[in-house]
């Protein structure tokens, strides 16, 4: 009953900022049979700047679909405003969101778009790929951004053309930070602080 109250918990209206991740873990079943499932993390951060654990949420895998059901299960326990909600480049993802809460913003984690440019890189170019990005996501203005976006592809797109077309294919859900100071930028530009929430 107490988990249950804590899942049912009414949840204040507004969140400046919410970091939502799923993390992958093996669950034995009652046939003692291990099986993958994912949790589906919510981490709020309240007005006062404090973080909140908002929602666990357990599936089979990882979906957009179930994200949603996530972000209706969180309006139904009251959240009316998410102003910039932080998430992986899971497909579909920020639809869901958009769907739920039409008017928040959403910001990709920057490492997880690196880590996946990366995989695309060569060992002996990953080092000058990584720090290329780095002028990308590390801009003073959205302006100095598309100018480094636009270096990027004329140094490497020959080599790895699928990553400026991935960076441009996202690029209204990379440049959320922009709109920014830096101690705002630096909380937003990567879902690292769910990671914390996952390792416990």
């Amino acid at each position: 009953t107490e988990v249950t109250a804590w899942r049912t918990r009414p949840l204040d209206p507004i969140w400046p900022i919410v970091y939502f991740d799923g993390i992958v873990v093996h669950v034995r079943g009652a046939n003692g049979r291990v099986s993958q499932h994912t949790i589906y993390v919510a981490l709020g951060v309240t007005l006062e700047g404090h973080k909140e654990l908002l929602g666990l949420w357990l599936s089979e895998n990882e979906g957009a679909k179930f994200w949603l059901s996530c972000l209706t299960d969180l309006k139904n326990r009251g959240v009316r405003e998410l102003f910039i909600a932080c998430i992986d480049g899971l497909s579909g993802f920020a639809e869901a969101i958009h769907t739920a809460f039409p008017e928040t913003r959403v910001q990709l984690c920057i490492v997880h778009l690196v880590r996946a440019a990366l995989r695309y890189v060569s060992t002996q170019d990953s080092k000058a790929v990584t720090a290329d990005l780095k002028k990308i996501y590390q801009a003073a203005t959205v302006i100095e951004a598309e100018q480094a976006l636009e270096d990027f592809a004329q140094a490497w797109d020959a080599k790895y053309p699928t990553i400026s077309k991935m960076w441009r294919a996202k690029w209204a859900d990379i440049i959320t930070l922009f709109d920014f100071p830096a101690p705002i930028r630096k909380a937003i530009y990567t879902t690292n602080a769910i990671e914390s929430v996952n390792s416990v």
